[in-house]
């Protein structure tokens, strides 16, 4: 599968944006990289955050796309997810893995002297590296602190299941750039 390169389009279906999302650069305060894996969700979808409805805690999913939805998982890391779809609908693209490529100073700071590969590989190494905390929750995707460009060429994507859940486990709406060395975990050959 493939992703061709244009402007990402945040009102489509969240495994759409999510593929689309395989390529494109992404920085946050001018630090950033390559986003490699992505997972999408949608409110159908017994594992979203938004299956059950709108809650205080996921509102921001529920609200127009092209914004930041930004949870704690287990209490422990921030996980950053894109809203997709139309306001109202409920779903997202949570970002799993980065290839370090800008601010990567600052990005070790933040992490610790960690291996280039171990940066940004995972939605919590991510989120640290990116100094993602819940501030970020419901800020637009399209203005400051955050950029994101669009791939500027053609990436070949695999695509998996989902890690972490206990739902709907066979969904194959985790996509990743074939070949990279920053997934958060290798998919299947």
């Amino acid at each position: 599968m493939n992703a061709t390169p244009s402007s990402i389009d945040f009102s489509a279906p969240s495994d759409v944006v999510a593929q689309n999302l395989i390529g494109a650069i992404l920085t946050v305060d001018g630090v950033g990289g390559r986003i490699v894996e992505a997972e999408a969700y949608d409110r159908e979808d017994p594992a979203s955050h938004s299956f059950s409805g709108p809650t205080p805690r996921n509102q921001v999913m529920f609200g127009p796309p092209a914004y930041a939805y930004v949870y704690r998982s287990y209490g422990i890391h921030w996980c950053l997810n894109f809203v997709c779809r139309e306001a109202g609908h409920g779903a997202g693209v949570l970002i799993r893995a980065l290839e370090p490529l800008t601010g990567l100073d600052v990005m070790r700071q933040r992490r610790g002297l960690e291996p280039l590969k171990l940066l940004c590989s995972g939605p919590g190494r991510l989120a640290q590296a990116l100094d993602i905390t819940h501030k970020n929750n419901g800020m637009s995707l399209l203005e400051a602190p955050f950029v994101i460009e669009a791939p500027e060429r053609q990436f070949d994507i695999v695509s998996g299941p989902r890690i972490g859940i206990t739902k709907a486990v066979d969904v194959p709406w985790r996509f990743g750039l074939a070949g990279s060395k920053f997934l958060s975990k290798p998919f299947a050959a």
